[in-house]
């Protein structure tokens, strides 16, 4: 099958991709191009998915770089092929033909680039790494790699939406803690339960942090099981485990 990848002009030239879970060799709950090697999926069915994803970006396999994601503000600066799996939540670089990557299921993918400086980044932005600043800090080890952050695209990638991400009082109360502003990202739901914004809190990150150009693709996990794995969506559904989707970038 063939595989399904989303681009944004905005982040041209740099090749780039937010994968969906088509075109891949995983089955059962993991059906489709699951990357997340942390999954109890087959490993080998995850090698092939990874290295299906490296050709479709025109690299090697082992220039397909990821790190341990821990929901930090972390930041890993790449220059060559990765020993291990560092535990961070972002990668930037401005090596030629390293493509760096983060792994999500309703977490924001964000993936940004400065065309005129050659410098790139890939943050994984879930609620907790967007209020604790891994997009500032992303935008900041970019530009000690050269790049101008009036000058930086980012495109978050397909990401649970407000309709679908419902959560209580303290989750709340975690965002009033930082700043009361923040109340505007969400609504009210049924009982003391909201609807929290992430997407639109992504961007109100970005655009804190200097970034000119920021956008989301209006893709909603949770909603398009067909494309996308969604770790929310398994939980309701009593699954035992879930896909990780994989969003590149490359010089």
């Amino acid at each position: 099958m063939t595989l399904d990848i989303i681009t944004s002009p905005a982040l041209a030239p740099a090749t780039h991709g937010f994968f969906t879970r088509k075109g891949g060799a995983s089955s059962g709950v993991f059906e489709g191009l699951n990357c997340g090697g942390g999954s109890s999926d087959l490993s080998d069915a995850v090698e092939v998915n990874r290295a299906r994803v490296a050709g479709a970006m025109a690299v090697a396999p082992e220039k397909l770089v990821t790190v341990h994601q821990v929901h930090s503000p972390d930041v890993v600066t790449v220059t060559a092929p990765l020993e291990g799996k560092p535990k961070a939540d972002a990668l930037v670089t401005a090596t030629p033909g390293l493509a760096i990557a983060i792994l999500t299921a309703d977490c924001q993918p964000v993936l940004f680039a400065d065309a005129e400086a050659g410098v790139v980044g890939a943050a994984h932005a879930g609620w907790r790494g967007a209020l604790s600043g891994v997009l500032a800090a992303t935008v900041e080890a970019m530009e000690a790699l050269g790049a101008r952050r009036e000058r930086i695209a980012a495109v978050i990638g397909p990401s649970i939406s407000q309709r679908a991400y419902e959560v209580g009082p303290e989750f709340f109360e975690d965002f009033m803690a930082e700043d009361p502003e923040f109340s505007r990202f969400f609504a009210g739901g049924a009982g003391d339960r909201m609807q929290f914004d992430l997407p639109a809190f992504g961007l109100h990150m970005l655009r804190e942090a200097g970034v000119s150009r920021a956008e989301w693709t209006g893709h909603c996990t949770y909603s398009d099981p067909a494309r996308f794995y969604s770790y929310r969506r398994t939980t309701h559904r009593g699954e035992a485990d879930y896909g990780r989707l994989i969003s590149v970038i490359r010089l």
